[in-house]
């Protein structure tokens, strides 16, 4: 390289760095500020309320999915389907690299709502009690945002519209798909009906636990209850098979190295007076690191197997099928961590972004992090008008529409803020050379 161009190179890295740095503080204002237009704001709302009131589980999201591409063809944006059954993945920018993405899950749950408002579940049994409808709305909200300023993304944005969230390790399925294989960083949200509204929260490292399912069939000797000395009880091997496995946290876990074993599926007998043949229990079991999580997979083997022996019954124990796959721990990078601190600064205000513990709840983004660079973030969206927020996963909750405009702001900045820096390292890699 000649010393001119070496010079200009310089003198561009120089002065594009403090602009980018203001430019992206002044962007991400005005995104936020059209985000809480009332035009902008009612549109998001309708979208949320309809898909609300046709709440759909997981890789069944086939009204969901239609509903997507409808707004992503409104707001011409180009998009593939279907990815992982019912899956959209759209694109907006030059379509060349770099590539950044936004996700967001769209599954509901299998609950009946019991909150009786205008909008609530059409469907008996199933309702969006964890704040998907909103994650979709606020990833069609920040693409409406991007596409109204393409002239800024030097790059290319991926929307994942991902489904089967819960349990159903939906975002596996993505990525098995191929549909990410050129992206260099991944942001995904969950709103957080505890925390303010207009704060956001996460940390560096470890954020959520990694998961798994187990269920195990004890088998006895069915009979008659007046005369269990004829019989192998498996209730009763069950219920030690419960105790015992409280034990492997209590008794074996390191104090320190937080664990959770619960049993929360038993099922066994059908009379008051009959011994039935076999007892089903299942449950689920959580650490943060893969060594505790596997040593604690084999020991909840171990006690059901060794348990059922010592009452005489026999048992097989089954872990996470093709339909429930284990997930890995939440585990944010440490340099997208400073980006995410300085970009929420900009659209929330400085001391809006905060340091949190982390948390026994797993999420299906950790196969996104196992291979690219992803962060995962929690945003507040509690009603200061409600006394007692209820809790995700409540047949109660409630989603508090007025976060709908941060978290549309917050993924559009994300990815506007990436790309930008994106090409300012691309300089900096160029000066070096």
């Amino acid at each position: 390289m000649n010393l001119s161009r070496w010079v200009s190179i310089i003198l561009i890295v120089s002065v594009l760095k403090p602009q980018i740095s203001n430019g992206v503080s002044e962007i991400s204002q005005q995104f936020l500020e059209l985000a809480k237009k009332e035009e902008v704001l009612e549109w998001m709302a309708g979208i949320r309320r309809k898909i609300h009131e046709n709440p759909e589980l997981g890789f069944e999201e086939y009204e969901t999915s239609k509903l997507i591409r409808a707004q992503l063809d409104h707001l011409g944006i180009s998009y593939k389907h279907p990815v992982a059954v019912t899956g959209v993945v759209g694109f907006i920018g030059s379509g060349e690299p770099p590539f950044v993405a936004l996700r967001a899950d769209m599954d509901a749950l299998p609950l009946q709502e019991m909150v009786e408002w205008e909008h609530k579940s059409k469907v008996d049994g199933k309702m969006h009690a964890c704040g998907h409808d909103g994650h979709v709305t606020m990833l069609l909200g920040a693409a409406k945002i991007l596409k109204n300023h393409t002239h800024l993304l030097k790059g290319t944005v991926v929307l994942v519209f991902q489904p089967a969230e819960e349990g159903g390790g939906g975002a596996k399925v993505v990525v098995d798909s191929g549909s990410l294989e050129n992206v260099e960083a991944i942001f995904g949200l969950h709103v957080s009906p505890e925390q303010p509204c207009g704060q956001v929260f996460s940390r560096s490292g470890t954020l959520m636990a990694g998961n798994g399912f187990f269920e195990a069939v004890i088998t006895g000797k069915g009979g008659h209850a007046a005369i269990p000395q004829n019989s192998i009880d498996p209730i009763l091997a069950a219920s030690n098979v419960v105790v015992s496995l409280q034990h492997l946290v209590s008794r074996e876990a390191d104090p320190l190295d937080s664990q959770v074993v619960t049993v929360a599926k038993f099922q066994g007998g059908g009379a008051f007076n009959v011994i039935p043949d076999s007892v089903t229990i299942g449950g689920t079991f959580r650490a943060f690191s893969k060594e505790t999580f596997l040593q604690l997979r084999q020991r909840i083997e171990e006690v059901i197997v060794g348990q059922a022996t010592v009452h005489r019954c026999n048992a097989t124990v089954e872990f996470a099928s093709k339909g429930k796959p284990f997930y890995p721990a939440t585990i944010n990078d440490a340099v997208l961590h400073k980006f995410f601190q300085k970009v929420a600064g900009s659209v929330l205000g400085p001391g809006n972004a905060k340091e949190m513990s982390p948390m026994m709840g797993a999420e299906d983004f950790s196969f996104y992090q196992e291979i690219i660079p992803g962060y995962f973030y929690f945003i507040g969206m509690k009603n200061e008008k409600t006394e007692k927020p209820q809790s995700l996963h409540s047949p109660f909750f409630q989603l508090n529409e007025d976060v709908l405009p941060y978290g549309a702001a917050m993924q559009a900045s994300l990815a506007v803020t990436y790309l930008l820096e994106s090409q300012s390292q691309h300089l900096e890699r160029k000066d070096e050379l």
